[in-house]
């Protein structure tokens, strides 16, 4: 049977390089690692937390693709370059992030109903022949007929893969995916291609893959936030549950929280990082404890609650 490859979409604010390497040392089953997008500011310069979480000395997972946002060639052709200048094979273009200070910059999922704006990314891609470039996007804007628009242009262009998740930018992350939409797109598609969106279980991996035989693989971001066992899960076949599931999840929860504080200054610092960790993390948990969590507002306080998480039976059905 053919195993897919399983790729850590990057989620603004969690996977920074602290997480992935500590999600990688517990779990693994993860073929490729993205980093948060990365964008130029003024003057053709970088934000210093942005280069410091692409710095290859940081990083220990075996493959970390940085992901770029531009909306401009000239972006694009600066982040290429310093990327290429860090020994970096293989970028990633996001144009697919649906919020509105992104999309409305005409960035993100706000480019996909440029075709002419997309095109002119694309011919900067073939200035860097030493990078694999991919392209993370969704079905459009607004219409999910839009990245049909755009095939001709993404076919055509040197692109290693594409990442397509089923849903338009206005949806941002709610309601529900499209699938025959996407469908539309995978048959015409002549890039190795990735479903993405709201995949939750290894069932949801199967589904997928049955029914879109040719994909390359599955883009998971907060299915594996919720539960970071899942590619591991995949590659295994087998789910990890019970005692040893609690177990493992808490020595990653205790690596994670020892690594935030020594890179963070002070209690408010590492609770609010943690708190946004546990948006995602276990969402099966007692609604008390995750509201205990949330409502900490001092580490002792937001450790007592974390301990009961971890309790065999503290989970909800």
């Amino acid at each position: 049977m053919k195993k897919y490859k399983i790729h850590f979409a990057p989620v603004q604010g969690i996977t920074d390089w602290t997480y992935r390497n500590i999600h990688a040392k517990f779990f693994g089953g993860v073929d490729a690692y993205y980093t948060p997008f990365i964008r130029v500011e003024k003057e053709d310069s970088f934000r210093s937390r942005d280069m410091k979480d692409c710095d290859p000395e940081l990083n220990s997972v075996e493959l970390l693709v940085p992901q770029v946002l531009g909306g401009e060639p000239a972006e694009l052709d600066v982040c290429l370059q310093m990327l290429e200048g860090r020994g970096y094979k293989q970028v990633d273009i996001n144009m697919g992030c649906p919020f509105t200070m992104i999309s409305r910059r005409g960035k993100g999922a706000g480019l996909l109903p440029h075709p002419e704006r997309v095109e002119a990314l694309l011919e900067v891609v073939k200035d860097f022949p030493e990078i694999q470039c991919s392209v993370k996007m969704r079905l459009g804007w607004e219409d999910p007929g839009e990245c049909l628009k755009l095939l001709p242009l993404l076919n055509a262009a040197p692109l290693a893969a594409i990442f397509l998740h089923a849903r338009v930018g206005e949806q941002e992350y709610k309601g529900e995916t499209d699938k025959e939409a996407f469908e539309a797109f995978y048959k015409e598609c002549e890039h190795p291609l990735y479903y993405n969106g709201d995949i939750l279980t290894l069932e949801d991996i199967q589904a997928v893959t049955e029914r879109f035989p040719r994909l390359e693989g599955v883009m998971i971001g907060r299915g594996l936030l919720a539960n970071p066992a899942l590619a591991q899960e995949y590659a295994e076949g087998q789910v990890l549950a019970g005692e040893e599931r609690l177990r493992k999840f808490k020595a990653f929860h205790t690596e994670l929280l020892a690594a935030y504080a020594e890179r963070l200054q002070g209690d408010r610092q590492l609770l609010m990082k943690m708190k946004t960790f546990w948006e995602y993390f276990m969402p099966s948990t007692d609604r008390k404890i995750l509201k205990k969590i949330h409502k900490s507002n001092k580490l002792t306080q937001y450790n007592e609650a974390v301990v009961k998480a971890f309790v065999p039976g503290d989970e909800e059905e």
